[in-house]
């Protein structure tokens, strides 16, 4: 372990944790008992996500290029895609499957007897007409930026991923000329962190501000008739990543729970801000950390942001079921199974901001016609309640896909990984050297 790469123990008040933590209770109460002050308290959280949104574009572009550059073998970076899909393809699939088995056993809906026809269709027309822009065609044409600089203007993760590839294998074959420049790009990438390092220190506040607005908006009072649901989702999310993401873990010789608490820092920032777009950076350091190569991590694990979204995946199928049920729509075998195999393509994209899952849940419903496409006003008041959960599962699951595929590429020291892991939990915060 390089020297200063794991810090000693600081005191409790200082660390990032118990500060989120701290923030995210406040914000609860603040939301609960002053919701006007609370509503009032949104820039706080638009702020940080926009101040992380903006590091994202330059992170991926100088960890790619790097990675590719340095790794000198082109078959490697279409092996690292190739793998990566296939654990995506497999994961997301059983997410989704996940959500379908614990509707239909658990009937979160049932009892409802809602009649569409008093639902007011208005408060979800936006989404219904965003959902007309879901499709396998859409997605793979929006991969293609109109310009160069229009994918960092954007800010679209797959777009700069894209050039990033292309950029990285250009750099590979330029010879010494290249590998001056992937020096350079080693320097930036250093300044880039350092800047992120800055960003993550006012999490705090975006978290109390992200919360504060949720609850003041919608109010706790909101969760009281849909919170079967609420409940369902949740502890279905758990099982999943102790479970499934854990039973896959320990086949590595990793411990699930020391893995959640050595990102905890991470998943408590997601949980107050909504938005799994605001660890990236971040995650994909602590990865590094882990002994991870910059090569899959940098590929695997924006990737994943769009074709390895685990939490969304259990929410569409699980939703779906449910207004089924509470419209008391009778859903056969064949719909259950193009309700998976649509939602398998749909879900392509939703990455970590904050409503897509929504949008993607109703090009779902507009696809399936038995389902009344009102039905979804039932779920308007609490989608913010469940896209923390949505995003905080979709963070474990990429990173446990990106320790996955570096394992396959024999590239990660097991016993080294998990030794990094133990300590970092036990000694404080990660640092990059």
């Amino acid at each position: 372990m390089s020297k200063g790469s794991i810090t000693a123990r600081r005191p409790w008040y200082r660390s990032l944790y118990v500060q989120v933590l701290v923030a995210i209770v406040c914000g609860i109460l603040i939301g609960h008992f002053f919701p006007h002050t609370g509503i009032a308290l949104k820039p706080l959280g638009d702020a940080f996500v926009a101040l992380i949104r903006m590091m994202i574009a330059p992170v991926i572009f100088c960890v790619v290029v790097q990675g590719i550059a340095s790794a000198g073998d082109l078959r490697k970076v279409g092996r690292v895609g190739v793998k990566a899909l296939v654990y995506f393809e497999i994961v997301s699939t059983l997410a989704l499957i996940t959500g379908v088995v614990v509707a239909a056993i658990f009937h979160p809906g049932r009892g409802f007897n809602i009649d569409p026809a008093t639902l007011d269709a208005k408060t979800v027309a936006t989404f219904v007409g965003r959902a007309k822009d879901v499709g396998i065609v859409p997605f793979l044409v929006g991969i293609v930026p109109r310009t160069f600089v229009d994918a960092f203007a954007g800010g679209d993760v797959l777009q700069v991923l894209l050039i990033s590839v292309l950029s990285g294998l250009a750099v590979s074959q330029l010879g010494s000329a290249g590998q001056r420049i992937t020096r350079g790009l080693g320097l930036a990438t250093k300044v880039v962190f350092a800047v992120i390092r800055i960003i993550t220190k006012v999490a705090p506040l975006g978290a109390l501000g992200g919360m504060a607005f949720t609850v003041g908006s919608y109010g706790l009072g909101s969760l009281s008739n849909l919170l079967q649901l609420i409940g369902t989702f949740y502890l279905t999310s758990v099982v999943f990543v102790l479970v499934v993401l854990g039973t896959i873990m320990h086949c590595m010789g990793f411990s699930i729970f020391r893995f959640i608490a050595y990102i905890k820092d991470e998943l408590l920032i997601v949980l107050g801000t909504s938005s799994s777009e605001t660890v990236l950076p971040d995650m994909m350091r602590k990865l590094e950390c882990l002994g991870a190569p910059p090569a899959v991590v940098g590929l695997v694990f924006p990737v994943g942001y769009s074709f390895n979204t685990d939490g969304t995946n259990i929410y569409l199928t699980l939703a779906v079921i449910f207004l089924a049920q509470a419209t008391n729509t009778h859903l056969a075998l064949g719909q259950m199974v193009g309700i998976v195999l649509f939602a398998m393509v749909a879900s392509k994209g939703a990455s970590g901001v904050t409503g897509t899952g929504f949008v993607t849940l109703a090009a779902i419903l507009t696809a399936v016609p038995a389902i009344p496409i009102q039905a979804l006003a039932i779920l308007v008041g609490i989608d913010k309640f469940m896209s923390e959960c949505r995003a905080v599962t979709n963070v474990v699951g990429n990173g446990v896909a990106t320790l996955v595929v570096s394992s396959w590429e024999g590239e990660l020291d097991i016993p080294k990984t998990r030794e990094a892991m133990e300590h970092a939990v036990e000694n404080g915060e990660i640092k990059t050297a």
